[in-house]
């Protein structure tokens, strides 16, 4: 529904307020709280060179109860030992005190270049002022997620309401990223052996224990923002999170109810992911690809993974050059067996190679049919169960501008 919004789902406020961390004159504070604590949960980088928000993030949403985020954009507060960890806490405290609970009740996120220390002056007023300006209405969803963008040149968002046991309710959702994105996300996060990032927030007014939410959130996390990639380069921040409100009157914790609040949390997911795709730094279409037939769902986003990864694919994609060997070949940068002679590729719905050979197509007319907004793949090989589906998008000349000059 076009006219949801972060804020859609009850019990929920946000602000977006400039403090002057961005040399740009943009929101760099975002401030998201729930009326009262509630359930929450997150996954974070796997990266094991990993920011002090991630690090303090982890501690704070290990008990399944949150009261709200505290973000900044401008300054990812990564590499920046124990002043750093120390700026994160300090964070989530100025948040509870101008809009409720304590610090350990809020995760805090940062976001932009590696390796500065957070100007804290301006971070602790622009803190203040999110606590003076929150609201529910549209307005200040959209101005938390503008808070939230680095590189990014449109805001991202999406949301969806179902019913439930005879009662509404919403799931809705914020993110960012452009450039810098490969995210590998874990509810454990870098102690699992990901400048720009994914950050993803979340908000539902469903009764739903924290437990429950751990499972939902992996599991949309796996089919969506860990099945995006623009350039593959983990980054130091990634973060996706989930509040629960509990506001509205439908209980879910098992069952049908769980099903169907899962699938909209998915489908509110993916559509985030795809929007990162189509802002990628430099995107002029976004490319999916989907594999088939292998003998894994894993194998299957490995595949897909590697073919959107290839800056060779990439490139091809950008010049509509329906360079088909490029993609099959990708998929076996990913290490996996598979039988050349049971494989098929579908570029833009245009059969080019099946059986170890290439098929007769007419170059120009698909080469015509891949200038479009979006491109696909659909690659075959086997006969498995195993489906999986990555999306990505273009490398032009404009992310290697954008991409030279970032730190200077």
């Amino acid at each position: 529904m076009s006219d949801l919004h972060l804020l859609s789902p009850a019990g929920f406020r946000a602000a977006g307020v400039r403090a002057g961390i961005k040399v740009k004159n943009a929101n760099d504070i975002g401030l998201l709280v729930m009326d009262a604590a509630g359930p929450a949960a997150a996954v974070f980088t796997t990266n094991p060179v990993h920011a002090a928000p991630v690090v303090v993030g982890l501690s704070h949403v290990k008990s399944g109860k949150l009261r709200g985020v505290v973000m900044n954009s401008g300054c990812a507060n990564a590499c920046t030992g124990k002043q750093g960890l120390a700026d994160a806490e300090e964070m989530c405290a100025i948040a509870a005190g101008v809009a409720g609970g304590v610090a350990k009740e809020y995760l805090p996120g940062s976001t932009g270049v590696i390796g500065h220390l957070l100007p804290m002056e301006k971070v602790r007023t622009g803190i203040v002022a999110a606590g003076r300006a929150l609201g529910n209405s549209a307005e200040h969803a959209d101005e938390f997620a503008r808070a939230i963008l680095t590189t990014d040149t449109k805001k991202k968002a999406a949301a969806e309401r179902i019913v439930v046991g005879g009662h509404e309710v919403t799931v809705a959702g914020v993110c960012k990223g452009a450039g810098m994105i490969g995210p590998k996300m874990s509810l454990k996060g870098p102690a699992v052996p990901l400048h720009a990032t994914m950050l993803g927030y979340l908000t539902t007014d469903a009764k739903v224990p924290a437990g429950a939410l751990r499972k939902m959130l992996q599991s949309a996390v796996g089919m969506s923002f860990n099945a995006v990639l623009i350039d593959d380069h983990m980054s130091t921040n990634d973060t996706a999170a989930i509040l629960s409100s509990g506001r509205s009157a439908a209980r879910v914790s098992a069952g049908k109810g769980l099903g169907l609040l899962s699938e909209a949390l998915t489908d509110v997911c993916r559509s985030l992911a795809y929007q990162i795709a189509a802002d990628g730094e430099g995107a002029t279409k976004v490319f999916k690809v989907t594999v088939r037939g292998a003998r894994s769902v894993a194998d299957a986003m490995a595949m897909a993974r590697a073919v959107c990864a290839s800056p060779l694919v990439k490139c091809a994609i950008h010049g509509n050059d329906p360079n088909w060997g490029r993609i099959v070949s990708g998929a076996g940068l990913a290490g996996i067996p598979f039988d050349q002679m049971q494989t098929s590729l579908l570029l833009q719905g245009v059969e080019v190679f099946r059986g170890g050979v290439p098929r007769a197509f007419n170059d120009g007319m698909l080469s015509a049919a891949m200038n479009a907004p979006e491109v696909t793949a659909v690659l075959t090989v086997g006969g498995g169960k195993g489906v999986g589906t990555v999306y990505t998008c273009d490398f032009s000349k404009e992310y290697v501008t954008i991409n030279a000059d970032y730190h200077t």
